[in-house]
């Protein structure tokens, strides 16, 4: 098990920036794929933003064009650099390791609220 420490989150208003970052305890952040999620109040967890081992990324539709995914494989962090936030990007942020079957790793989630 790999453990993943989030931090970066807080209260920003709406048009403001945050960045997130989620460091992995072990060096299989190197060749794992990593992922950013997201969970508001009553709703059901989805996938933010997603970077494979090899650097390729994936966005939702909700946030492309204004969040940016990437990672640091020598501090083994990936960080999600989030601009123009709106008030419906509030909500608690995951950070996920994952590779093959025998890692699928959760931090313990930072909060993210924006204010109109």
């Amino acid at each position: 098990q790999v453990q993943l420490v989030e931090s970066g989150g807080g209260l920003v208003q709406a048009g403001g920036s945050l960045r997130l970052s989620c460091a992995a305890s072990g060096s299989i952040f190197r060749i794992s794929d990593m992922g950013w999620y997201r969970q508001a109040p009553g709703k059901q967890r989805e996938v933010v933003a997603t970077i494979t081992s090899r650097g390729s990324t994936n966005y939702a539709d909700s946030v492309k064009g204004r969040f940016t995914i990437s990672r640091d494989n020598g501090k083994f962090t990936v960080y999600l650099q989030m601009n123009s936030l709106k008030p419906e990007d509030t909500a608690v942020y995951y950070c996920n390791l994952r590779r093959g079957t025998t890692y699928d790793d959760w931090g313990q989630g930072t909060q993210v609220t924006v204010s109109s």
